[in-house]
């Protein structure tokens, strides 16, 4: 029986690494096949750019709006 208080009590349990790595079934049960990649998202990437855009231009207002300086 493990102790329940012990951090590592379920990973010495009896499922280890090596019980993942069975050649006999076929297949990784933790893989995935594949799959290509669509295409660009063209407006969704512009609309990603004009945020960013958007997000600079608040910061550019605060610094202006609080008159921020580097120099002491």
């Amino acid at each position: 029986m493990s102790n329940a208080h012990d951090p590592v009590a379920e990973v010495i349990g009896p499922h280890g690494v090596g019980d993942h790595d069975d050649a006999g079934h076929g297949h990784d049960d933790h893989g995935h096949a594949s799959e290509a990649l669509g295409p660009i998202d063209w407006p969704m990437w512009g609309i990603g750019v004009l945020g960013v855009l958007a997000a600079l231009a608040v910061v550019w207002a605060i610094v202006l709006g609080t008159g921020f300086s580097f120099t002491a």
